[in-house]
């Protein structure tokens, strides 16, 4: 899998699988200090009407805690179909370590650089 590194942010493309709907691809930012799978601004959880899964009590950077609604999507991986937790939060959708596992990562650091994430 490729992406770009636009705005010093390491970004990768994601494709959603919506019931119904055709393939949705979206940018997300490689966050390694999120050990989830995925997080989406509330109101794209909201239009992209993911299942409601339940809510935890996410700790944040700063070490604060907030509640947050964890929803389910299918996305495609490696080209396969996998069912993700979604946090609804934030202001960007982030791609967490959780995808990462088992996967090197490579990255060409500059405006425009490519990122490669493949399995080992």
């Amino acid at each position: 899998m490729t992406g770009t590194i636009i705005g010093r942010k390491a970004t990768l493309p994601v494709t959603l699988l919506l019931p119904g709907q055709p393939r949705l691809t979206m940018e997300f930012v490689l966050d390694t200090g999120y050990e989830g799978a995925l997080t989406l601004p509330i109101a794209a959880v909201e239009l992209l009407q993911l299942p409601f899964s339940h809510r935890i009590s996410a700790n944040l950077a700063d070490d604060s805690a907030k509640p947050v609604s964890v929803h389910i999507a299918t996305i495609l991986w490696n080209d396969a179909t996998w069912e993700v937790p979604v946090l609804a939060m934030g202001k960007r959708p982030l791609l967490g370590t959780l995808l990462l596992e088992n996967h090197d990562i490579a990255l060409h650091f500059t405006e425009g650089g490519v990122v490669e994430i493949r399995p080992f």
